[in-house]
């Protein structure tokens, strides 16, 4: 595409919807945002994005679910992802990422349509604190080899039968750690450059926005009404990933 009159607003159309999913169902910024960025950003300028606003969308919704986080709920999904960026980023240097895309795509298809048909599955509320390390860690693989900052946290909550708001305030902050420690990576890799600073700084309006009224619409849905939409965009997040 030629002509910023056409780049420009498809960029912040993007972040807005990508901040709107995101504060609605506490993920899939990147997937949502990235879908159009793709059009008019080099893949670099995309991730680079992702990382930054992914950071801000992610604590911005953190922040506002503060009273319900329970750090002896999340200390092991933390411990495990901190392990499990740095060997999912190692991966990148010989995974074929095609094959990790369609891989995850369809575990990604086969759970929602699964969890979606089926009467809803609990896991026991008390697992040992191991479980949780290893979901964490394999959350954080994901994250290195994809940007999929939390799916695997996402899913493993569901599963357990979390209430919504205990859901998200344990995905969340685990997503941000992911995202910080991607960020640092990038940073390090020297990524980041004017030109992806000015567009950071452009979508800011759009990203707030776009969140704020995902939040808004977020305390207004029931439990049900919750489960089916992040059964929803982890179908569309497989189909995604798939095509």
């Amino acid at each position: 595409m030629d002509g910023i009159a056409i780049e420009l607003p498809l960029f912040l159309l993007a972040t807005f919807a990508g901040a709107f999913v995101a504060g609605l169902s506490g993920f899939a910024f990147g997937l949502v945002a990235a879908s159009l960025w793709l059009y008019v950003l080099t893949p670099i300028q995309s991730a680079s994005l992702i990382v930054g606003f992914g950071l801000l969308v992610q604590g911005y919704s953190v922040w506002k679910l503060r009273a319900a986080l329970d750090w002896r709920r999340l200390w092991p999904f933390i411990v495990g992802a901190v392990i499990g960026v740095p060997a999912g980023v190692s991966l990148l240097t010989w995974a074929d990422p095609k094959s990790v895309r369609i891989a995850v795509g369809a575990i990604l298809i086969a759970y929602s349509l699964y969890a979606f048909f089926r009467p809803q599955l609990k896991l026991a509320t008390d697992v040992p604190p191991v479980a949780d390390i290893t979901v964490g860690f394999v959350n954080g693989l994901l994250g290195g080899l994809t940007g999929l900052a939390g799916i695997v946290v996402t899913i493993w909550c569901n599963l357990r039968g979390l209430p919504k708001d205990a859901q998200r305030a344990t995905f969340q902050p685990v997503a941000v750690v992911v995202f910080a420690m991607a960020a640092l990576w990038l940073g390090a890799k020297g990524s980041l450059t004017s030109d992806t600073a000015k567009l950071f700084a452009l979508g800011l309006p759009f990203l707030f926005a776009g969140t704020w009224l995902g939040l808004k619409l977020f305390g207004r849905i029931d439990e049900a009404a919750f489960r089916k939409i992040v059964l929803a965009l982890l179908f569309v997040s497989g189909v995604a990933l798939l095509f």
